[in-house]
């Protein structure tokens, strides 16, 4: 024991100072409402000014995470609402289809009469697109659409493409298919497929035939499809199949691609083209900088908006992505 110092009762007295130090007490853990309080208190002692700012401070705060919270989920949640609502009401006949076919538009017809459709000169080619057999090669894509639906019992038939040409006026490639598939009585399967054979009618690429058809058909069924069939040029295979189904994360085991043979005397060209293109959604995923976001707002001469996320709600993140990385919010067949 230090000198100085004698134990008293368990306890040390200093006998030279005479004094017996302070037991140590054990500090309580204030609760909650007790905290509060004492905050409240120290509240109260500050200066009206420091207050009035404090004050201000703390609402601009909460008013910003609620505006936040409105902006991620509340337009969201509303649009869900208002879909599902305006859906009951219209009964829709297409509920009970499950699955997509997709045919992706390249051109617009421009005779008032469909009876010349393997001509040439009665589509709107681009400089790449003018070669013999081009004209047979838009209707065979759009046989194959039919033919490829009508083989799946509860297939939705969606011909994509928006009004992409002025020289064609306002004149979309999705309903230039679907009249030339009516000219023709839907190759022989019109019972069975003219009923659900529709247009999405503002894409003005590959992607956006892809995501808009989707949104398409929650629009039209009321769900999301479970299988998705795109029909496009065989040289676009690569691109549709390893660079917009994995931008989209739809499942690679319900996602198939029908590639319709290009024309011979045009292969060359098309193969030089679609390597440039390709490269570009590589860097490019969402087609929304560059070069991608400069054709389409060159496709989209008469202004149109898209009506696009309303009749989808649940892919509304997805429409509002731009990055060189996948999406990796929520999606509905991601669950």
């Amino acid at each position: 024991m230090p000198p100085n110092r004698v134990m008293n009762g368990g306890r040390e007295a200093d006998l030279e100072v005479g004094l017996y130090p302070r037991r140590l007490r054990r500090k309580r853990s204030l609760t909650l409402v007790q905290k509060m309080s004492l905050v409240s208190r120290r509240y109260q002692k500050l200066p009206v000014p420091c207050v009035v700012c404090l004050s201000l401070a703390v609402s601009a705060i909460l008013f910003a995470l609620v505006f936040m919270y409105n902006e991620a989920f509340g337009t969201q949640f509303a649009n869900v609402r208002t879909s599902s609502r305006l859906f009951s009401e219209h009964n829709s006949p297409y509920t009970s289809l499950q699955n997509l076919v997709i045919v992706d538009g390249h051109s617009v017809y421009t005779r008032s009469k469909c009876d010349n459709s393997e001509e040439e000169n009665s589509w709107l080619l681009k400089p790449c697109q003018i070669h013999p057999g081009q004209a047979d090669i838009f209707v065979n894509h759009i046989k194959a659409g039919v033919e490829t639906a009508a083989g799946i019992e509860d297939a939705l038939l969606l011909f994509s493409g928006g009004e992409t040409t002025k020289d064609a006026g306002p004149r979309s490639e999705a309903q230039s298919y679907w009249n030339l598939a009516e000219s023709k009585d839907w190759f022989g399967r019109r019972e069975s497929m003219r009923w659900r054979a529709l247009t999405e009618e503002f894409a003005r690429d590959s992607f956006e035939n892809l995501l808009f058809s989707v949104c398409r058909f929650r629009e039209l069924t009321g769900h999301y499809p479970t299988n998705i069939t795109v029909v496009s040029c065989d040289l676009k295979q690569r691109r549709i199949m390893d660079l917009h189904r994995p931008a989209l994360r739809f499942p690679e085991s319900q996602f198939s691609f029908v590639g319709i043979q290009s024309s011979p005397t045009s292969k060359d060209a098309a193969i030089n083209e679609e390597s440039k293109v390709l490269n570009m959604f590589q860097e490019d995923p969402y087609g929304c900088r560059g070069e991608l976001r400069k054709k389409r707002i060159y496709r989209d001469p008469f202004l149109r908006t898209p009506p696009y996320p309303v009749g989808c709600p649940e892919m509304r993140g997805l429409f509002g992505y731009c990055a060189s990385e996948y999406y990796i919010g929520s999606l509905p067949w991601t669950h």
